[in-house]
């Protein structure tokens, strides 16, 4: 790549920070890398989480999964050497963090873990009969998944 190219690349990404938008690479439950801009300007947690449940139902529009954990590659220098541990989004001053962080970087790498609701699960079980209950063993729940397996406690 030229030096001319490197230099344009680095603006870009620069202005576009500057503008309120960075650029993510993040893998939704350790799928393939999904290239998505997010807002990064005064963002919360749960508006990061909020932009990725947007973008992953775009992308999956059949997927209700919400975003439950995320994690970044963190930049650490430690003994004069750079490396890039996951660390975990806990809370709003951990995000601004992370942008701060990558404010020299062309792009976050992002893991982002999807879960069911609990609306969706309890949704997705079927009552057992009542004659199936009186001869299911006692601890057994009154709920039957979708696939057939009965859930023990």
């Amino acid at each position: 790549m030229s030096f001319l190219l490197i230099v344009f690349n680095f603006l870009l990404c620069r202005f576009e920070a500057m503008a309120g938008w960075i650029d993510v690479h993040a893998q939704f439950n350790g799928g393939e890398p999904q290239r998505l801009k997010v807002r990064c300007l005064g963002v919360t947690l749960r508006g990061l989480k909020d932009q990725l449940n947007e973008f992953n139902q775009g992308v999956n529009p059949i997927d209700t999964r919400m975003v439950k954990y995320v994690r970044y590659k963190c930049p650490t220098l430690d003994e004069g050497r750079v490396s890039f541990p996951w660390v975990e989004l806990t809370n709003d001053e951990n995000v601004k963090i992370m942008f701060w962080e990558h404010n020299m970087f062309q792009w976050i790498d992002m893991r982002v873990t999807l879960l069911r609701s609990t609306e969706d699960i309890i949704n997705s079980l079927i009552l057992l009969e009542d004659r199936e209950v009186e001869n299911a063993p006692s601890n057994y729940n009154n709920y039957l998944p979708l696939d057939g397996v009965i859930q023990t406690c």
